[in-house]
């Protein structure tokens, strides 16, 4: 029975409840590195952090009680903290209860097996599935094989060898990482890659099974990403009446931050009718001091390379904004810019196409599957200033364009309904608490040929 979904849902501006009968009664999801409720745009807190809560949000919705496991990294918070109906997120004491470089974690990842397995023993639960997330996440469900008998299934969210392949040098991925994303590939019950591209990676690549690898991308929330009157939400934050290009997202080498802000002084310093355009910046950290904010230790690179390029008065610093805000600087801007150099999905551009914000986005990863060329916006090369000023510049300036982008941005992130994905991974989910391990494979038909 091959593990299918279709894209062919009507457009519509809401997502209606979604209820299905399912036999999956509780899920453990595994994140030991970054909790589901971190703060996003920080470190390690991004993308990944989203899918996360929003998945356990959707299976609770269906039903299904959602365990999320996470390392304690405060010796403060709480055990067990509910962040929705039915989805709890559970500190587990692995190493000091401190903020570590991810890296560092994995000689704790047999402590943080063996306290799950306690936890679920104290309080006498069982879970059908165990979700794990991340490479270090893996390796915690291959540990758990010893003491629970329900399957794993895995998504990496970004694969070291792709990252390494773009990665020039810098902030290069390591030989533990590496080896443990291999292993992975048949220690578990099953692997979900985000697109098309990086499950055939897995299998030609890495040695991946083709049958236990299925491809399901993340989801988007189309209740709370929905376009708004423009005017209405730059007024509301703030921002002046001039065109802007927004980034959202970590301040990250992989983010292409290096070809934002050259692209973008190139784009400032061209001859422009009005008001030359400004650049909005929501991720990062600012350190405030009453109504006062001044960039920390990540921005301030940021803030250093925006004044040699001559722009500083267009560089609009918003620092990390929670996820309710997101929709609005969507419809309060232009164009997004999301010039990353590896994207595995690209929950950014999904999210501004929500919102009908024209996107100009790198031809790289998963964002070549999830930006429609000319349809929901523009593919450039990745690594390239030129390129992405240019098609900034075609978007912002050529009104008809943008118009066309606007009602297709909307139409294609429609296919990423969680009314599609979530059925998707329960299906996955039943087949494998059934005992199915074998042609599990699903290329879906949400992604355009």
């Amino acid at each position: 029975m091959p593990l299918t979904y279709s894209s062919s849902s009507p457009v519509s501006t809401s997502a209606p409840a979604l209820h299905r009968v399912t036999t999956i009664q509780r899920v453990a999801m595994v994140s030991v590195h970054t909790s589901p409720s971190a703060t996003l745009g920080g470190q390690d807190a991004g993308g990944l952090n989203v899918y996360v809560r929003e998945l356990g949000r959707q299976l609770a919705r269906n039903g299904v009680a959602v365990d999320i496991f996470t390392r304690r990294s405060d010796p403060f918070v709480d055990d067990i903290v509910e962040i929705a109906d039915g989805v709890r997120v559970i500190h587990i004491t692995a190493g000091p209860a401190a903020q570590l470089p991810k890296d560092d974690l994995f000689a704790f990842l047999p402590e943080f097996a063996t306290e799950m397995a306690l936890f679920s023993l104290r309080t006498g639960l069982r879970y059908d599935v165990v979700h794990t997330h991340y490479w270090l996440s893996g390796w915690v469900g291959h540990l758990l094989k010893r003491y629970w008998n329900a399957p794993v299934v895995h998504m990496y969210h970004t694969l070291a060898r792709l990252k390494n392949q773009v990665a020039g040098g810098q902030q290069m991925e390591s030989p533990e990482r590496l080896n443990t994303e291999r292993r992975l590939l048949s220690l578990l019950d099953s692997i979900v890659a985000p697109n098309p591209d990086e499950r055939a990676d897995m299998v030609w690549r890495m040695g991946g099974r083709n049958a236990r690898i299925c491809v399901v991308p993340p989801g988007i929330d189309l209740d709370r990403f929905q376009p708004e009157q423009g005017e209405t939400a730059r007024v509301s934050l703030g921002l002046p009446n001039r065109p802007l290009v927004l980034f959202v997202g970590r301040v990250d080498a992989m983010k292409g931050i290096d070809t934002l802000l050259n692209g973008f002084a190139d784009l400032y310093h061209r001859e422009w009718d009005g008001a030359k355009p400004a650049l909005v910046f929501v991720g990062g950290t600012l350190l405030r001091d009453g109504a006062t904010a001044r960039p920390g230790p990540d921005l301030l690179p940021v803030v250093e390379r925006a004044a040699e390029l001559g722009f500083s008065e267009a560089l609009l610093l918003r620092g990390s904004e929670p996820q309710e805000l997101l929709p609005r600087y969507y419809s309060a801007c232009t164009v997004a810019a999301v010039p990353s150099r590896y994207e595995s999905f690209g929950l950014v551009a999904v999210e501004a196409m929500a919102c009908g914000l024209p996107v100009v986005a790198s031809r790289a990863g998963g964002l070549k599957f999830t930006v429609e060329e000319g349809v929901s916006g523009l593919l450039v090369e990745p690594g390239s200033p030129v390129d992405l000023t240019d098609a900034l510049q075609r978007v912002m300036t050529d009104r008809d364009l943008r118009a066309s982008l606007q009602v297709g941005a909307r139409q294609a992130a429609v296919r990423f309904s969680w009314q599609s994905i979530t059925p998707a991974m329960l299906n996955l989910y039943e087949r494998l608490a059934e005992g199915e391990r074998d042609d599990l494979c699903c290329m879906n038909s949400v992604y355009a040929s």
